[in-house]
C-alpha cells in the first residue's frame, strides 16, 4: 500500500510585487521526508513557505495539503494538518511561557472550549523538547530572542500537525540549540511519520538533517531531489554567487568556502 504525500505542488509559480520567484514547481513531500530550502536573500524562500502553507495565493498552479486544496479544506482543518512557524513574531501583550504555547492547541478545542489538562501536558511536553520546561512560568518578554525562538517552536509542536512549515528556524539559536532542533524534527520525521520543509542557510546542516533539499536560484529557476544528489559544491557555488568546496570525514559533509 502507497503512502499519499502529505503536501503537493502541481506546476506551481511564486512571485512577489511583480517579481516572480519559481515557476513550474512540482513537489510531493510525503511521510517521513524532510526538505531544507536553500538560496540567497531575497529570492523567494519564505514567500515560496508561505504559498506552501495557504497563508498567500500563488500564481499559478495549485498546492494540495492531503490530497485537498487549502479552500476546500478550510482554515480550521488545515491547521490540524500543517504547522506554521513563520519568520517574524512579537509578543504585544505579557503572558506565560505555557500560555504562549498552548495556542498551538487552538485548531483542536471546540469554539467555546478551555484547554484541558491534556492540552497543557502536551504543551509542557512541547517545552521540555526544546528545552524550557522551567521556564513555565515565567513572562514572555523576559525572554532572549534565541528563548522567543524556541517557545516559537514547542508552539508548533503543541499543535501537533503532520507536517511542518519552518522558514528560518535556526535563528537566533546557539550551535547547541541549532543542533538540538534539528535532531527534534529529524526524530519526528523518522518516528512519527511527520513531514517537514525549513528554510535552512547551512547547506552542511541540510545534508545532514533533511532527505530532499530544493536549491531557489536568483533567476527563478530551481533544483530538487535527494540531499546527496543535489547538495553539491558545484551547485552551491552558483547558488550562493561564491566558490565552495566540499570536505567531510566520509559521513558527514560540509561547504567551505574555496
Amino acid at each position: 500500500m502507497s503512502l499519499a504525500p502529505l503536501l503537493c505542488a502541481r506546476q506551481v509559480a511564486v512571485g512577489l510585487a511583480g517579481r516572480v520567484f519559481c515557476r513550474d514547481l512540482d513537489l510531493r513531500l510525503m511521510p517521513g521526508e524532510s526538505l531544507a530550502v536553500l538560496g540567497r536573500n531575497g529570492v523567494g524562500k519564505s514567500t515560496l513557505l508561505a504559498v506552501l502553507a495557504g497563508l498567500r495565493p500563488p500564481l499559478a498552479g495549485e498546492v494540495l495539503l492531503a490530497g485537498r486544496t487549502y479552500a476546500a479544506s478550510g482554515a480550521r482543518a488545515s491547521a490540524l494538518l500543517r504547522g506554521w512557524l513563520p519568520q517574524g513574531r512579537s509578543e504585544a501583550f505579557s503572558s506565560t511561557v505555557l500560555e504562549t504555547a498552548l495556542i498551538g492547541r487552538h485548531p483542536h478545542l471546540a469554539r467555546w472550549a478551555w484547554e484541558s489538562a491534556n492540552d497543557a501536558a502536551i504543551a509542557r511536553q512541547a517545552l521540555a523538547a526544546v528545552g524550557m520546561a522551567d521556564l513555565a512560568q515565567r513572562d514572555v518578554q523576559t525572554l532572549s530572542g534565541g528563548e522567543r525562538q524556541r517557545l516559537a517552536i514547542a508552539t508548533v509542536l503543541t499543535q501537533a500537525p503532520q507536517i511542518y512549515l519552518l522558514d528560518e528556524p535556526l535563528a537566533h539559536l546557539d550551535l547547541n540549540h541549532q543542533i538540538a532542533v534539528l535532531e527534534l524534527f529529524a526524530r519526528l520525521t523518522r518516528e512519527q511519520g511527520a513531514a517537514c520543509v525549513m528554510v535552512l542557510h547551512e547547506p552542511g546542516l541540510a545534508a545532514r538533517f533533511c532527505t530532499h533539499a530544493l536549491l531557489l536560484f536568483a533567476d527563478g529557476t530551481l533544483t530538487q531531489g535527494a540531499c546527496h544528489e543535489v547538495i553539491t559544491s558545484e551547485a552551491l557555488t552558483r547558488l550562493y554567487g561564491y566558490p565552495l568546496r566540499e570536505t567531510g570525514d566520509g559521513r558527514q559533509r560540509w561547504f567551505m568556502p574555496a
